[in-house]
């Protein structure tokens, strides 16, 4: 799913991005594929845990970059991590209550597939374009 269009010129925020798409990629995989639901849930439950630590781990990095080229948009971008982050918890305290419903569950990495893409090919690409317009790579 990554794409390199995707790149907004940090190394670092690149690479995470990459494994970001690899992981969901798998994690749609997993959900979607054959075999019974029970043996596909260990690895629903450990992508679950890998996303709700990375993505704050990613998140703190991205938007330190952003405070560091003096990105004009910080503030607003924070806001939109923050409402992803909350999604993810929200999911999470969901599945801890009802356990993993394989609807839900696809439903839910449908979801998290289409804000990484709409995030980081819209929102993350002004990022890329205001690093460019500074001349600098991080």
């Amino acid at each position: 799913m990554w794409k390199e269009h995707y790149r907004v010129g940090s190394d670092l925020i690149d690479t995470q991005h990459q494994e970001l798409f690899k992981r969901v990629s798998s994690f749609i995989r997993v959900v979607q594929g054959d075999g019974p639901w029970v043996e596909r849930l260990a690895q629903v439950q450990e992508t679950l845990v890998f996303m709700q630590h990375y993505v704050v781990i990613h998140f703190a990095d991205e938007e330190k970059l952003q405070a560091e080229i003096g990105y004009p948009e910080l503030e607003r971008h924070r806001k939109i991590h923050d409402d992803f982050k909350a999604e993810i918890q929200a999911f999470a305290q969901t599945v801890e209550r009802e356990g993993f419903d394989e609807e839900k569950v696809q439903e839910f990495s449908a979801k998290v597939m289409t804000w990484l893409i709409m995030h980081v090919g819209r929102e993350d690409q002004k990022i890329g374009e205001f690093l460019r317009s500074q001349g600098g790579h991080k």
